[in-house]
């Protein structure tokens, strides 16, 4: 029995030790991508000119200030840098929303969108571009129609769920379900009776997701939204473990999930929300990272949270710069090559036998 109880402490000093390093293994790995992710782009920099600039910004070398203004510095700190600040926001916000969502509705096909949401975002921008809905808002009509539409989506299906009694993790799904069957046949309606090609046209390209938009006013309110929200989840692990288990062994434990899930439904739809705001609709990175790290870590939150969140931060970064290169003096949008990356990776997961949802095998 002594000794059962040794090695069930060792196996758990290995595991807590195998966390740390990969955390601070995914950590330094995200340092590097930002650092090399901005000496990728159409402009053919050196090393030296774009470090260069981002040392004088950073610490204002006295040394260095031919690079306080010009192309150069345009291109690495106004273009270049937020954009790799705002794929790991957003990366970072969906990936984090994806595990939420998953845990929230105890299903392994959830994502941020699952509930509605993403139809929601696309209804709004859609009365944006075609109809004009929001122009008084300036150069971010679309993006904060799409916002407004998010959240009012969000608070239409915890609205629908909790009619007739409270919401279960069924009747938020069938809720979203039904809710983004009508904004999508909405915004096709609107796109049908407008006839404007040109619209239509750009209806799809916000649909299909881009960080090209990026500017530090985006970043500076993409950045805290995501860090905070991040936070307030990784002090609720203990709550998404329980969720994982049911209403039921909650409700004999002592524990309400229905306050639970509308609050964290609502967090998770802001973030979600300025998602779309900055970067339109990106998909599958919600699904794939929270079923990797699963696989490779289980089920707690504690540490499938701050793993899934340098992760997906990581994997949207160097999308982004694959977009960015792929196609010379041309750019893919990063909802098409995210798909192109996820649904293999989601049909691989599938097919694996030996996987189940929260990694049991």
């Amino acid at each position: 029995m002594k000794e059962t109880a040794s090695q069930r402490k060792k196996d758990k000093v290995l595991r807590t030790s195998m966390y740390v390093a990969v955390l601070i293994g995914l950590a330094g790995f995200l340092i590097f991508s930002i650092l090399a992710a901005i000496t990728f782009g159409n402009a053919d920099l050196s090393l030296k000119d774009v470090y260069s600039v981002i040392a004088y910004k950073l610490f204002h070398i006295k040394s260095l200030s031919a690079y306080a203004e010009g192309a150069v510095h345009d291109v690495v700190w106004l273009i270049r840098l937020p954009r790799v600040l705002l794929a790991l926001a957003v990366g970072m916000a969906l990936s984090v929303c994806g595990v939420v969502m998953q845990a929230i509705v105890q299903n392994p096909l959830a994502d941020p969108y699952v509930l509605g949401i993403s139809s929601g975002a696309s209804l709004g921008a859609t009365l944006a571009i075609m109809l004009g809905i929001g122009s008084f808002l300036g150069g971010n009509s679309v993006g904060i129609t799409a916002f407004i539409g998010a959240m009012i989506t969000s608070f239409a299906v915890i609205a629908i769920a909790n009619m007739g009694g409270k919401a279960t993790s069924a009747k938020l799904i069938l809720a979203g379900m039904a809710v983004s069957a009508v904004c999508s046949a909405f915004s096709n309606f609107v796109i049908y009776i407008t006839n404007d090609k040109n619209a239509a046209t750009e209806v799809m390209k916000w649909s299909m997701g881009s960080l090209a938009g990026a500017s530090w006013t985006r970043v500076g309110v993409m950045l805290p939204v995501t860090l905070v929200c991040v936070a307030v989840f990784w002090t609720q692990y203990r709550n998404l473990n329980l969720m994982l288990l049911g209403d039921d062994v909650s409700i004999t434990l002592g524990t309400d999930l229905h306050r639970l899930r509308t609050f964290y439904l609502i967090v998770a739809s802001v973030m979600i929300g300025f998602a779309v705001y900055c970067a339109g609709v990106i998909g599958f990175v919600g699904l794939v990272i929270p079923h990797v790290v699963r696989i490779l870590f289980g089920t707690d939150h504690r540490k499938l949270l701050p793993l899934s969140a340098f992760l997906g931060a990581s994997f949207l970064i160097w999308c982004d710069v694959a977009c960015r290169v792929i196609l010379k003096n041309s750019e893919m949008p990063i909802g098409v090559l995210v798909s192109i990356i996820g649904a293999p990776c989601f049909i691989y997961l599938l097919v694996r036998k030996s996987y189940g949802f929260g990694g049991a095998r």
